[in-house]
């Protein structure tokens, strides 16, 4: 029975993008096969709201069908350099600018939320300033005089995400059935990561633990910075933080503020997100323009920490070598790392895998960036991999989502931005530290102490031996386990 609701909600889904023109809309008629074409044609006569553009008929479907779909339109208004300023920007309004529910209901779920009266805490608490999806957020003030941002949860929305989690779920396992050109994209595993993500969303406590997680690594670098939680405030359905200076980047206004550096504000928020997620492993995984604040010259304040992203440390090391290989145009030791990792299967040629890495990264190269057309560029990529069998990481769904937003926000920032340059003081940094000689040897010290130790477990003497002679083995791993060490120690003091 919940598959059939899910099915229904899929095809409700689909019949409203039909209403909306916004399925096939008229305006691409000419990219479309004389099929497809055809289809276009009979299905647009069951569309009933046919005015706007393209962007403005899809953000109003997608306003329609729930937050899953809300968070597809939010990625879609970042890459202006794919879709078109135009399109972008009729999608901005699915950032920030959702209608809100009302004020007085806000009250009475706040104070159900953090177990007390309203007046306890707040001495003000004002109407809404921004309404998204999943929560809005309300103007108010502490009774020390402190002025805070109240984030709540919409009204029923955990039913809300879990049918639209069905209708995502369903979708993916007929794509993976039957399209089969896109089984190598994971389309199931993809599906299932946006949906932990989002339930992760549904409780403000622990995005407000990640909000004060994530402030610690900010301060480290200084290239962005968050506000601090007000903990008294925090509950499953409630977050008070203190109030973000600046203007949101939705808000046409915010770019225009005097002595704003806007080169320097796109290259902080490259260098953020990688020095996030190279140096700590950590890093905010929903970097649209709505939970983006700006302020002169240069300075840059998230809010909304609901998606966490998280790596390994090979997760890490893998990325800054692909970057590093990239920024240097090391066609060959990209294309190693890619098979190192996994991410290609070992039974492909190394060398013409990067013949074919090198076919998309030089024509790249010595351009001005508004001058590379990123959809291109993404056919290219997307048809070479497609050569090589590779599948779509799950566990690195999040990290190229959010690249590809800080980009698409990077570049309506500044249109000459250009990514790569304002990557590479990090990934060299991350090289320099990571991969020095030094490094090397304290991570083999480390690995050696290791496995040392796990011999060790290993001969614990069982309850039938005797002691003695197991007493001594064990103090000759003991004793390896010094000399090992002691010896990593001595090379590392040379070396310092």
């Amino acid at each position: 029975m919940a598959s059939l609701g899910a099915f229904m909600r899929l095809v409700g889904a689909g019949w409203t993008l039909v209403r909306n023109d916004a399925l096939l809309p008229r305006e691409l008629d000419g990219y479309y096969s004389p099929a497809v074409r055809g289809l276009a044609n009979a299905l647009r006569a069951f569309a009933n709201r046919k005015d706007g553009r393209p962007g403005e008929r899809l953000a109003r479907s997608l306003e329609g069908l729930g937050p899953v779909a809300i968070k597809l339109g939010q990625f879609l208004s970042t890459r202006s350099d794919i879709f078109g300023r135009v399109f972008a920007e009729d999608m901005g309004r699915l950032k920030d600018r959702l209608p809100p529910f009302p004020t007085a209901q806000a009250r009475a779920l706040v104070a159900d939320g953090l177990g007390r009266p309203l007046d306890v805490l707040f001495a003000e608490f004002g109407e809404p300033v921004g309404a998204a999806s999943l929560a809005q957020a309300h103007d108010a003030r502490l009774h020390d005089g402190r002025r805070v941002a109240v984030k709540v949860l919409r009204p029923g929305i955990e039913l809300r995400v879990a049918a639209d989690s069905a209708v995502l779920t369903l979708a993916a396992r007929l794509l993976e059935r039957w399209a089969i050109p896109v089984r190598r994209l994971e389309p199931v595993a993809f599906a299932n990561t946006v949906i932990r993500a989002t339930e992760l969303e549904l409780d403000l406590r622990l995005e407000a633990a990640g909000a004060d997680e994530l402030a610690e690594v900010m301060a480290k670098d200084g290239y962005m910075d968050a506000p601090k939680v007000v903990w008294p405030g925090v509950g499953k359905r409630v977050l008070t933080m203190e109030w973000v200076a600046g203007l949101p980047l939705s808000n046409d206004a915010a770019l225009e503020q005097p002595g704003l550096d806007r080169k320097t504000l796109a290259d902080n928020l490259t260098r953020a997100f990688l020095a996030q997620a190279l140096d700590h492993g950590v890093f905010h995984a929903d970097l649209h323009e709505g939970n983006l604040f700006c302020s002169a010259p240069a300075r840059i304040h998230a809010v909304d920490f609901g998606i966490i992203g998280r790596l390994g440390a090979p997760e890490r090391r893998y990325l800054a070598e692909i970057l590093w290989g990239f920024l240097n145009r090391d066609y060959a030791r990209v294309a190693q790392v890619h098979f190192d990792a996994g991410y290609v299967p070992a039974h492909h040629s190394v060398q013409a895998f990067a013949q074919a890495l090198r076919a998309v990264g030089e024509p790249v190269f010595g351009r001005q960036a508004d001058a590379v057309y990123m959809s291109r560029v993404l056919t290219q990529l997307f048809e070479i991999t497609a050569l090589y069998d590779m599948h779509l990481r799950p566990e690195l769904v999040l990290l190229q989502k959010t690249m590809v937003t800080v980009e698409g926000v990077a570049r309506r920032i500044d249109p000459e931005h250009n990514i790569w340059a304002a990557a590479e003081p990090v990934v060299r940094r991350w090289i320099a530290r990571e991969l020095s000689p030094l490094t090397r040897v304290k991570q083999l010290a480390g690995e050696a102490e290791t496995a040392l130790r796990n011999i060790a477990r290993m001969t614990q003497p069982q309850p039938v031996v005797v002691a003695e002679p197991a007493g001594r083995t064990n103090a000759l791993l003991w004793f390896a386990i010094g000399a090992v060490t002691s010896g990593a120690a001595f090379l590392v003091g040379r070396l310092l």
